[in-house]
């Protein structure tokens, strides 16, 4: 941690001050709470500890003011508790601080002022945030009134997928320990938890990138053998990854063409080793109409597509098809309130459709909102399982942080 502080600063004859450095790195850890050990690799800080330590690598260049970016998506809510104090002692001492975000309790519960920018335009000014509502705020941001979707009761059916004892060996990443779960017909199942605590893991196994070391995988109803993408995709598995631009969508071809490349090979798009332009073109208008998805048209390069059309883009190509189960990973990170509420009532349709949903996030508000059942990673393990009416943002947060589990 000292290190990577005291990088690119002169010291004393050339010399780096660790002595100085330490001092300075205790007295900002007094001044705003942004406590570090100075010893540790960076590599086992967790992910808030590791944003802690950008912000006090701010602060010891003398940083007068703090431009922050979606700061809390990634954070466990008592993390998110101990920054906006630290941010608010900061501002108290006259730092400035530019808190860009999409959700909207947290920019009222933090801001003196707040701007409301929509397609690069802006579009409101608010003085007193904390005396606007959040529904006001949302006008300004999409244009008119967002109305989050009612998540009524479902019938659900038997389980379309069930992992039993999954472990994996540590690659890139926590590993799986033991992991067990299911998933109804009908069912959305939230898996909660900070980022780096095998959520990663957990989804490659589940889309067949990943072969567990243990442990065994069926969908509706059919072992999984060989835990290929194409085998878990051939038995109803669709997939929505968490990067859309690295292993969503090829973002350098035509968007028709990365809507159909995980089918490229059924008779839909291709004939005797040859593909069907023509079959691939009329998919993609078909699905740029039915999700609304804002671009010049089907050849456009995916990359050119926000965030917000790169995602319905990603939701259209799999829903397309039907599936029995359905992997999403942080289905609505970086996108407005508009294109976040109508990803949510694709999947509330899903779900009424018998359509088993598994939802990685780590935005508890969305997960309550919008999940039957969620469940908690921490270490790599499930910690816990509750029911949606019995969880509370606190007690996910303490599951999350390893301070409390449940059965």
């Amino acid at each position: 941690v000292l290190e990577n502080l005291l990088i690119g600063i002169p010291g004393k004859s050339g010399r780096i001050d660790r002595a100085g450095g330490l001092a300075r790195l205790n007295e900002i850890g007094r001044q705003h709470g942004l406590t570090l050990d100075p010893d540790l690799p960076v590599s086992v800080l967790s992910i808030g500890e590791q944003q802690r330590l950008e912000i006090v690598k701010a602060l010891f260049r003398g940083a007068r003011l703090l431009i922050l970016d979606e700061p809390t998506a990634v954070l466990a809510p008592t993390e998110v508790d101990g920054l906006f104090s630290a941010l608010r002692s900061m501002a108290a001492q006259g730092l400035g601080i530019i808190f860009i975000s999409h959700k909207l309790n947290e920019v009222r519960a933090l801001t003196h002022r707040c701007v409301v920018l929509r397609h690069g335009r802006v579009t409101g000014r608010v003085d007193t945030p904390a005396s606007t509502t959040s529904s006001e705020m949302a006008r300004l941001m999409c244009g008119h009134e967002i109305v989050p979707p009612a998540r009524g009761p479902s019938t659900t059916g038997a389980p379309v997928l069930t992992l039993d004892g999954i472990s994996t060996s540590r690659h890139s990443g926590m590993a799986l320990r033991d992991v067990s779960l299911f998933v109804r017909a009908g069912e959305i199942l939230g898996v909660a938890g900070v980022a780096g605590n095998g959520q990663r893991a957990l989804a490659e196994v589940i889309s067949g990138v990943r072969a567990p070391d243990a442990g065994r995988m069926t969908i509706a109803g059919k072992m999984v053998s060989r835990f290929s993408p194409r085998e878990v995709q051939a038995l109803g598995l669709g997939r929505i990854p968490e990067d859309r631009m690295t292993t969503g969508l090829v973002t350098n071809l035509p968007l028709a063409d990365s809507m159909v490349l995980p089918r490229i090979g059924t008779g839909a798009f291709s004939r005797n080793g040859l593909l069907r332009p023509d079959a691939i073109r009329a998919f993609a208008e078909a699905q740029i109409k039915a999700y609304d998805i804002r671009c010049p048209g089907p050849m456009t390069r995916a990359g050119a597509l926000s965030g917000g059309n790169l995602q319905k883009a990603l939701l259209a190509r799999e829903l397309a098809f039907d599936p029995k189960v359905l992997i999403v990973s942080q289905p609505t990170r970086g996108l407005d309130i508009g294109a976040a509420r109508f990803i949510h009532e694709k999947f509330l349709d899903m779900r009424g459709r018998g359509c088993g949903i598994i939802v990685l996030g780590e935005d508890l508000e969305e997960l309550l909102m919008l999940c039957d059942r969620i469940a908690v990673m921490y270490e790599g393990r499930i910690v816990g399982t509750l029911d949606s009416a019995d969880a509370t943002i606190a007690r996910l947060g303490l599951m999350m942080t390893g301070a409390e589990g449940t059965a």
